[in-house]
């Protein structure tokens, strides 16, 4: 919750600037022109969500859509249904509805909202899903921003600490969300020598 508060205050700090039309140079070709860019909304933008950080990976993608002026479908995970169902709650309870909708279900469902024309797509998950969200959104050429999942590694050299080592590796897998973190470290990285030593 705190690393949304934090998108939440930077959004209502920079709002203002970031809707600021910009001059832009034009080409002495086109002289005595001028140019400026204006930020205009899409229209409206699909999220769908990981279950991992529930709030937080829903809730981001949904604050910076709505700050620029879309309107949101978002798809929490079925994977954490008391998450998904106060979302759907707590949303339509406090946002206005024709600004934000929450799709609550699992594949069927999921699979229903990517048969239509969006905007723009917000996806969270893992590689497999986002190949199936960037094929429904090429259809349409519909722009995609994919938040997949990776293999995190840890590079560990020969001549470091070992235990300071050792807490920071554990640390960093297990601190973090109980290694749910898409940045949490996944494998090792060290020289064959080292290796028996560190494991």
């Amino acid at each position: 919750i705190g690393m949304f508060k934090n998108s939440c205050e930077l959004v209502l700090r920079e709002l203002k600037q970031w809707m600021t039309p910009e001059k832009a140079k034009t080409s002495i070709t086109t002289f005595p022109s001028s140019a400026e860019i204006i930020p205009e909304p899409l229209g409206v933008v699909l999220v769908i969500s990981a279950w991992n950080y529930p709030f937080l990976l829903s809730l981001d993608p949904v604050v910076g859509a709505i700050a620029a002026g879309n309107a949101v479908v978002l798809k929490p995970s079925e994977i954490a249904p008391a998450s998904s169902s106060l979302l759907a709650k707590l949303l339509g309870e406090y946002l206005d509805n024709s600004s934000i909708r929450v799709v609550e279900g699992a594949v069927d469902e999921t699979t229903a909202l990517l048969q239509q024309k969006w905007d723009k797509i917000f996806y969270t998950g893992n590689g497999k899903v986002g190949r199936i969200v960037m094929a429904a959104a090429a259809k349409h050429l519909t722009p995609v921003v994919l938040e997949l999942g990776g293999k995190s590694p840890t590079v560990v050299d020969s001549n470091v600490n070992l235990e300071v080592a050792a807490r920071r590796i554990i640390s960093g897998k297990w601190g973090c969300n109980n290694g749910q973190a898409c940045i949490s470290p996944d494998y090792l990285i060290t020289t064959k020598e080292f290796a028996p030593k560190l494991v």
